[in-house]
């Protein structure tokens, strides 16, 4: 992540972190849904890269958290995470360490996901997992914030929405491969009255969308 986008959530670091008890609160509580269908699945220790304010690694009982934002570390070493300050491109850990690293709407925000991506391969253990969770560009929820990045956007006009394709894409390119594939948040942007079941699958009317790989075995 570029130091223009550290400082821009660091200054919105309240922003950002309120969302998730206002209007992101059933959004958030669905999301959570559909990553907690791959915990059973996950060798520790787990780490969550791009752990922001710590919302999800607090809900899912990650323990350790890294991110560029030294404001938004601050409030998820107040939710307990052991908290380290670095990029996905550039992480200070040593090689074989983590069961699991989880990257929760984090690889639109990169400014290389090769290199990250590398970057998880090569922290993770021989048997070890990644957990993605997505919002996919050609899903409604995608193109709605695409159109918001057009317009510039605090947030969003900082990211770059995938699309399931393209995600694919660079996940062969790093070698991992994909176990299980979770979907949530069929509801329309701002018409979210419930918490959701997740489902099984991919669905491009998804929202947001859980992908569990394993770390290529010829990874570093």
């Amino acid at each position: 992540m570029s130091e223009s986008k550290v400082r821009v959530f660091d200054s919105l670091a309240s922003d950002y972190d309120a969302w998730f008890e206002e209007k992101g609160r059933l959004i958030f509580a669905s999301e959570v849904e559909a990553l907690r269908q791959a915990l059973p699945l996950l060798p520790k220790p787990w780490i969550e890269v791009g752990v922001g304010s710590g919302r999800f690694a607090q809900a899912l009982g990650i323990d350790i958290g890294l991110d560029p934002s030294g404001k938004l570390l601050e409030m998820a070493r107040n939710r307990g995470i052991s908290v380290f300050l670095g990029k996905g491109e550039e992480m200070p850990f040593h090689d074989g360490v983590f069961g699991t690293a989880f990257f929760v709407v984090t690889l639109c925000f990169v400014d290389s996901p090769m290199r990250t991506l590398g970057e998880a391969a090569r922290i993770l253990k021989s048997q070890g997992k990644m957990v993605l969770g997505l919002v996919l560009g050609e899903s409604p929820w995608g193109q709605l914030y695409q159109r918001k990045k057009e317009t510039g956007h605090r947030f969003y006009r900082h990211a770059t929405f995938y699309s399931y394709a393209e995600v694919g894409v660079l996940l062969k390119q790093a070698g991992f491969s994909v176990e299980q594939i979770v979907s949530t948040l069929f509801q329309d942007p701002g018409e979210v009255y419930h918490i959701e079941s997740p489902q099984q699958g991919f669905f491009q009317s998804a929202g947001f969308t859980m992908v569990l790989v394993n770390k290529p075995r010829s990874g570093r």
